[in-house]
């Protein structure tokens, strides 16, 4: 099984991903930790990375396709994939979609974290509190979130035509989020 894990920054992908790692044994491929991880080797690439990431912008298609086949080259065959923070354009889905049928496998359900993005706000000022990333400030997030808005929210209407689109109210607790989450791949994997 597949699945996307949708909704603006600081949504709780992340978060849910790795609860669903635990429970399904499934891959998690998070664009976010890939592009901090290369950020943080100094490369050239880290650095152009850095700048884009600074400024709030989104890196490129075609690094971030890149990162994510090159991992799921690394994985070969699995148990199935957990994108989180990937697709974040209609090329991306495409590409994604293109990616796993060479591979015999698809998108199952797209998980879109509904959230009030005024709450994220606060969410993110607690984040970068807590952990310190530096993709976090204020400034970069409200342009990350223009930017969703603008280039990535388009997707729901994508995966929506595909039957694959389920919503869960991403403004409960953790715990809750998860169980809906849950509820919707266990009926998928019937």
């Amino acid at each position: 099984m597949n699945i996307v894990l949708f909704g603006p920054p600081a949504a709780g992908k992340g978060t849910q991903a790795k609860r669903l790692v635990e429970l399904f044994s499934m891959i998690q491929l998070s664009t976010g930790e890939m592009l901090r991880a290369v950020r943080a080797t100094g490369s050239e690439m880290g650095k152009k990375v850095a700048s884009i990431i600074d400024r709030g912008d989104l890196v490129s298609d075609e690094i971030v396709i890149g990162l994510v086949e090159e991992r799921m080259d690394e994985n070969g065959p699995n148990r199935g994939y957990i994108f989180d923070g990937f697709p974040r354009t209609v090329a991306q889905a495409e590409a994604l979609d293109n990616m796993l049928q060479s591979r015999g496998t698809k998108i199952d359900a797209v998980i879109h974290l509904e959230v009030d993005e005024a709450k994220l706000t606060a969410r993110v000022e607690n984040r970068f509190k807590e952990e310190g990333r530096a993709d976090d400030n204020l400034e970069s997030f409200k342009v990350r979130l223009g930017r969703y808005s603008k280039e990535t929210a388009p997707l729901l209407p994508y995966y929506e035509a595909q039957g694959k689109l389920k919503g869960i109210d991403g403004m409960k607790p953790i715990e809750k989020v998860g169980e809906g989450i849950e509820k919707v791949l266990r009926r998928l994997n019937g």
